[in-house]
């Protein structure tokens, strides 16, 4: 009985301390238009390769940086630009990572960030949208196309700021950005993903 009780207090306390659900919605209408920057400690840029045949091996990226032009009722003006910096690579092997940094294949000490500047939005649907740009990477700057989804967005229950979060998409060869350590035993064919939270600039 004592146990139940203690557990009920604690279950009490904890939601009491616990911020209040954010309420998001994915209507581009009750959205606000403005310039939103890079939530760094919400936002992750990840790839994937083909690891010899064997399996899907993914490493990540954070410390982003960036804005996003955010136009609700005008998607097609909207602008989004994109900083990763190479060193904040994270995977589960720590000698992986050195490699990744070194010249052999990032060559983070040449090349320490990577960038992608839109150049097209094309809305496809309420909350989805193909966005091209130029992303730069290992020193080679090539279009890509992403598929973007928003997520949501709505206020920041911790910071009651006007946050929107958005899912991007899209493949690229890393051969012709110039890195083809082990292709193909190591897929050619790498997949982004980023994960983005944005911040409304009061």
């Amino acid at each position: 009985m004592k146990l139940s009780v203690l557990a009920l207090g604690l279950a009490a306390g904890l939601a009491l301390a616990a911020p209040a659900s954010a309420q998001a919605t994915r209507d581009p209408a009750q959205i606000p238009a403005g310039t939103y920057v890079v939530d760094p400690n919400h936002t992750q840029a990840l790839f994937t390769v083909n690891h010899f045949g064997f399996s899907p091996y993914t490493g990540i990226f954070s410390d982003v940086s960036g804005t996003l032009d955010l136009q609700p009722a005008k998607p097609a003006e909207s602008r989004l630009k994109v900083s990763v910096p190479v060193k904040s690579l994270y995977a589960p092997s720590q000698h992986l990572v050195d490699s990744l940094k070194s010249d052999k294949w990032l060559d983070a000490a040449q090349f320490p960030e990577m960038t992608f500047t839109s150049t097209k939005v094309t809305p496809e649907g309420k909350d989805k949208a193909k966005v091209t740009g130029d992303l730069t990477l290992h020193g080679v700057t090539k279009p890509v196309t992403l598929e973007v989804t928003l997520v949501g967005a709505g206020a920041n229950p911790m910071n009651k700021k006007a946050t929107v979060g958005f899912e991007a998409k899209g493949t690229i060869k890393r051969s012709d950005f110039g890195v083809k350590t082990f292709v193909p035993a190591i897929s050619d064919e790498v997949q982004l993903v980023l994960n983005g939270a944005f911040e409304r600039k009061d």
